[in-house]
């Protein structure tokens, strides 16, 4: 009997509504809700314009998310913002926002949240059964260097072993963060809070229109990572349906729980003491219950990195995927593994990347910064896209984004105005990471003549 598998052709639909849905709130919700109300406090000094960020922020990624789930509903394929730029603006386009993706972005991004975990896990070290301090390792690698890049590796064998089994982790995991979201509030509102918290103010606050920025910057930080679904839309079941609600149903319960956990904080903390806490969560809820409540925000916050690095792992690696199965990237980038029906091969690089970008820590937060700025710009250059799709599919009969074209319109102007913003803040990341992406210009030539060549 020949028993030799081979390779389907596309990966498997396989993720349903709940599966999508978890892949945003598991991605978006990660450490940010526990550490940038600080940052916010200290930018804006007020709990109004804290909460007017949170809101403006969470409307512009709403913005966003209504423009890519009726993109994601005409074209729900593999490769997500790759598939719509190529097909709107060609080739190039395609391949210079994969080449920033692949390079950069997401080993940038998932070495950040390996070391993320790494240090949250860091108030546990008291215990005598984790106290690994004492040994001394043979090379000049530390202890948080080995478990972020073996945080890395497990969660890159679980979705090596199929999307469905990475579909499930991240659907379990998803609600039983939001669950541990939950408690952390209703500790706080259960305590005995002050209403008059929300009308305290921070005196040395940034203040002015650029806290304000800096503020929403973070906000739009905490909300980062709902494009990420459109990225696996070749693996979710009537894509047509569920990826528009998936969107925008994950965003709006995101949204709900940063608003719920920025109030509990704020029922319990002064603007000054949100100011002085580097993780004010932490302190909020250690005020309220002591040792075990720090204990539980930090178990929180380490379980919601965990999720969001299973999420980030699985989306990246289907855009270089998308790329070669095209013919615009390494051929074997494009391999679907036999058995396991996953992008095997591209999982593995995206690891070997990021195992890179770990090994040289204190380094890749640069390239993360980098990361940012192309994020964003890429985000403004998809969503412009919607317009071409308008005058080419004007019937189509799929979803269409509520308040076309203004709410597509206001979140390019806002994406805009915040590279403007970052750029003038920051000209060196910006102007690296535009030679980043100009640097894919000569492998892009170098694909396309060996695509001819073929």
């Amino acid at each position: 009997m020949n028993t030799t598998q081979t390779a389907p052709r596309d990966l498997p639909r396989v993720l349903g509504t709940s599966h999508a849905t978890a892949i945003v709130v598991g991605t978006l919700i990660g450490s940010g809700i526990f550490l940038v109300p600080h940052e916010m406090m200290i930018a804006t000094g007020s709990s109004g314009l804290v909460y007017l960020a949170w809101i403006a922020g969470g409307l512009l990624s709403l913005f966003g998310a209504m423009t890519y789930a009726e993109l994601s509903a005409i074209m729900p394929y593999t490769g997500g913002e790759y598939v719509y730029l190529r097909r709107a603006y060609g080739d190039l386009t395609a391949f210079l926002y994969m080449w920033t993706w692949f390079a950069v972005a997401k080993p940038a991004s998932i070495a950040s949240v390996t070391m993320g975990l790494a240090r949250t896990l860091a108030i546990f070290h008291s215990l005598a059964w984790l106290d690994y301090t004492a040994f001394r390792l043979p090379f000049p690698v530390s202890w948080g260097q080995i478990f972020a890049i073996a945080m890395a590796w497990f969660i890159t064998g679980l979705n090596y072993l199929g999307i469905k089994k990475a579909g499930d982790f991240q659907l379990i995991f998803t609600w039983l963060k939001v669950i541990l979201i939950l408690a952390i509030a209703g500790f706080c509102f259960a305590a005995v809070g002050h209403w008059s918290n929300f009308r305290t103010i921070y005196m040395h606050a940034h203040g002015g229109f650029s806290g304000f920025m800096i503020a929403l910057i973070a906000a739009l930080w905490a909300y980062d990572g709902w494009n990420d679904l459109t990225m696996v839309s070749g693996e979710v079941r009537n894509p047509e349906r569920n990826l528009p609600i998936a969107l925008i149903a994950g965003l709006g319960i995101v949204g709900v729980l940063y608003m719920a956990t920025n109030a509990a904080i704020q029922y319990i903390l002064p603007a000054a003491q949100i100011a002085a806490s580097p993780r004010p969560a932490v302190a909020a809820l250690g005020a309220v219950t002591g040792p075990w409540g720090a204990a539980l925000v930090s178990a929180a916050m380490a379980l919601s990195i965990f999720v969001a690095l299973n999420g980030t792992i699985m989306s990246g690696a289907r855009v270089p995927f998308a790329a070669a199965r095209d013919g615009l990237f390494f051929r074997g980038m494009g391999h679907i593994h036999p058995r396991f029906q996953s992008p095997s091969t591209s999982l593995i690089v995206q690891a070997l990347l990021t195992t890179g970008l770990l090994l040289a820590v204190g380094r890749f937060q640069q390239l993360f910064e980098l990361a940012i700025f192309s994020e964003w710009l890429f985000y403004m250059i998809t969503s412009t896209t919607i317009f071409y799709y308008r005058r080419k599919q004007p019937a189509a009969k799929t979803y269409r984004a509520w308040g076309y074209p203004v709410v597509p319109a206001l979140f390019i102007v806002a994406a805009a105005v915040l590279l403007y913003y970052s750029y003038i803040e920051n000209l060196k990341n910006s102007i690296i990471g535009t030679v980043v992406i100009l640097l894919g210009i000569p492998f892009y030539l170098f694909f396309r003549r060996n695509a001819h060549a073929g």
